[in-house]
């Protein structure tokens, strides 16, 4: 986690800069994600800073909402949406079930 952290948005909802080609983090994306800060981290949401200064409150709220939904689903539920797929699961590890790699 040391560094992955922008900004605590609360709710679950954790907001990251990110580099875009050439223009360092201050010009590149933002990347909204929702996390249990431990085993559960879901991408859920990114815009360029140069198209969106920021996330409204209306959209904040229902990000909050969708991360406790996502914390919220056991273990066969998350499985059986990615087979479903509902979601999709990126993985970094090379013996993950789940992936198409």
């Amino acid at each position: 986690m040391q560094g992955l952290i922008d900004a605590d948005l609360g709710g679950h909802v954790l907001k990251k800069r990110v580099a875009l080609g050439g223009k360092g983090k201050r010009g590149g994306a933002r990347t909204i994600v929702a996390t249990n800060k431990g085993s559960r981290w879901f991408f859920v949401f990114a815009f360029a800073k140069n198209n969106k200064a920021n996330i409204s409150a209306k959209e904040l709220a229902a990000l909050k909402d969708l991360a406790g939904f996502l914390l919220g689903r056991t273990d066969s539920e998350l499985d059986k949406a990615v087979v479903e797929e509902e979601l999709v699961e990126i993985c970094h590890e090379q013996d993950c079930e789940n992936c198409k790699t």
